[in-house]
């Protein structure tokens, strides 16, 4: 049946595949493993990124590549007759606001291409099921796009009832029982799923030690976000449209992106259920809300004759609040939130003290493409004050840090802004302007 499979380019047979999983939305694929071939591999190599630090192993992309061929033949027998073993996975922490961390899983190169290979099978079989209130770790959707269907949705309700999320400690937690469970019901291919069943019970290493967590699967690893999808998919997304909301009483909407998610209500009563069986329905499946972080936002449009402002939110890094349009009608307004905010600039404060004795030419580059790409995720229309005021604190650390390098004069304010004639970081930009989007071409 599947033979067609193996002939034609990639993008054909992804497509075949997707074809067969739209076709039949009951249907489990038991034997697509025979589509992976030599060719598939090659592809899911020039996928994988390049850059991102080495596993256990220390093996870089270009040490793999100087004998690519061999490498991924070698790959590829050792995953058909299931005597590929998924290497340890190492963990780093990454520093989060109020002196936590968040732990990352860095998986071996090697083990990174065979989890592209899989993503790429998963993902045409499991975009036919995703429903389109999903927006995370998604071809084709952005975080961009799950802020604006959250905008569109308080719009149009002219106000909302708004039930802010927190899943505690997701990637850690998420159960592996339920999880295989869940994918019976679409991927029951004996190949696929050992490899699955092996990076879910993989050892982390971790300040010298290996230990099997029996839940959970790393932040890092390639597949885990879409393996998180499938999760939520089943114990969230499904619920909610099938279950929950036909029996609220308003206008209701899901937004999530991966483990983010808010939940619009039109109506207070039905923002309050809400809250209610959240906590019951995901802790059926092991998961937990965040005491702290998990609340009632009443959103409600100002009526403009005093009274009590409407309560402001954090979504994807954005704090949503009430403004006023041009018009000075009401609309919802987005801009950095204080954590994202003193999040990147801490970064940037790290990074100049690490290369501090760097020529200028090359911190300037480095800055520069830190500000571009702080542009091109919080530049969005209403932002622009956040912007140049997270420039502005970049320029002033990157002063202090030049100052500390020494030498009689030190870097003074004058000396540096005579600098900024040669070694000038990109504006504060607007890069997502609905004004620009909405501008008629012209003739």
């Amino acid at each position: 049946m599947f033979e067609p499979l193996n002939s034609g380019s990639i993008s054909t047979r992804i497509q075949r595949i997707a074809e067969l999983a739209k076709k039949d939305p009951e249907r489990a694929f038991r034997s697509v493993h025979h589509a992976i071939d030599i060719e598939w591999l090659r592809e899911a190599h020039r996928r994988t990124r390049k850059d991102g630090a080495a596993g256990v192993d220390d093996q870089t992309a270009a040490d793999y590549v100087v004998d690519v061929e061999g490498n991924l033949q070698g790959l590829l027998d050792r995953f058909k007759t299931g005597t590929y073993h998924a290497p340890n996975v190492r963990r780093a922490l990454i520093p989060k606001d109020g002196g936590k961390t968040r732990p990352i899983g860095i998986p071996t190169f090697e083990d990174k291409v065979l989890q592209t290979a899989i993503r790429m099978m998963l993902e045409a079989i499991y975009e036919q099921d995703f429903m389109d209130c999903s927006y995370g770790f998604r071809p084709g959707r952005s975080a961009h796009d799950a802020l604006e269907a959250l905008w569109q949705s308080v719009m149009t309700m002219g106000g909302a009832w708004v039930v802010e999320v927190d899943i505690e400690s997701f990637f850690d937690t998420l159960d592996h029982e339920h999880l295989r469970a869940f994918l019976d019901r679409r991927v029951t291919d004996g190949v696929l799923r050992r490899v699955v069943h092996k990076w879910l019970n993989a050892g982390v290493l971790e300040d010298g030690r290996v230990h099997h967590p029996s839940s959970g699967t790393p932040q890092g690893g390639v597949i885990s976000p879409l393996l998180a999808n499938v999760y939520l998919h089943e114990v969230l997304d499904t619920w909610f449209h099938q279950d929950a909301q036909p029996r609220l009483l308003g206008r209701t909407q899901l937004i999530r992106y991966a483990d983010d998610f808010v939940v619009v209500c039109e109506r207070e009563d039905d923002a309050r259920r809400m809250l209610e069986v959240l906590p019951k329905r995901l802790g059926r499946f092991g998961l937990r809300l965040h005491p702290d972080k998990t609340r009632l936002v009443r959103f409600e449009r100002p009526s403009g004759r005093g009274g009590d402002r409407p309560e402001t939110f954090d979504f994807l890094g954005f704090t949503h609040y009430w403004g006023k349009s041009k018009k000075g009608a009401p609309v919802v307004q987005r801009k950095t939130s204080n954590s994202r905010f003193r999040r990147a600039l801490r970064k940037v404060w790290l990074w100049c003290q690490a290369h501090r004795h760097d020529s200028l030419r090359e911190q300037q580059d480095a800055l520069s493409a830190k500000l571009r790409g702080h542009n091109g995720y919080f530049g969005i229309t209403g932002n622009a004050r956040a912007l140049v005021r997270f420039r502005q604190a970049v320029l002033r650390t990157w002063r202090s840090w030049l100052n500390r390098r020494g030498g009689r004069r030190g870097m003074t304010w004058e000396r540096f802004w005579r600098l900024q004639d040669y070694y000038d970081l990109p504006p504060a930009r607007v890069e997502r302007s609905i004004y620009r989007l909405n501008a008629k071409p012209s003739t």
